[in-house]
């Protein structure tokens, strides 16, 4: 294993058990607040993650609950940690970004500024190789672009 994927690889585990962001979600989301429940049925990951966006449209905060594989839950944490404080359209490049990287099958893990435009979340770039732990990495995205979503429209 490369120094690189030696990185990466702690950045995962370390973010699978600190858990940026989780939080127990109590009550229904307040103003300018919305949630969003996804569900794995593959391999049974699970995750309800709320979003609250500021009226100047900064993501003022992502926390999330769930139940799955040190994939999911380190994706979940990443995702808290680098976007929160971001804004909206911050966000939407960053979501573009890691899907695309999440559908390389490893050819975008080289590029140079793959760090510069994720963060930690370029730590999956290994992810990609496995089609089956792909959709582990993306659940807790798609529960926040949901969440955003709704969050903006509310």
């Amino acid at each position: 294993m490369n120094p690189l994927e030696q990185l990466y690889q702690e950045i995962i585990l370390d973010h699978s058990k600190r858990r940026v962001g989780a939080a127990e979600l109590s009550g229904e989301p307040g103003e300018h607040e919305a949630q969003s429940h996804q569900h794995n049925p593959l391999c049974g990951d699970d995750i309800v993650l709320r979003a609250r966006v500021g009226a100047g449209g900064v993501i003022e905060s992502l926390a999330w609950h769930g139940d799955g594989c040190s994939i999911s839950m380190a994706s979940a944490s990443v995702l808290a940690e680098t976007l929160t404080g971001h804004s909206v359209a911050e966000f939407d490049d960053a979501n573009e970004v890691f899907h695309e990287l999440m559908r390389s099958r490893g050819r975008l893990a080289a590029e140079e500024d793959l760090e510069e435009r994720l963060g930690d979340a370029a730590a999956f770039a290994g992810v990609s190789k496995f089609p089956a732990r792909v959709k582990c990495a993306l659940l807790s995205w798609e529960a926040a672009k949901d969440a955003i979503t709704r969050a903006c429209a509310a």
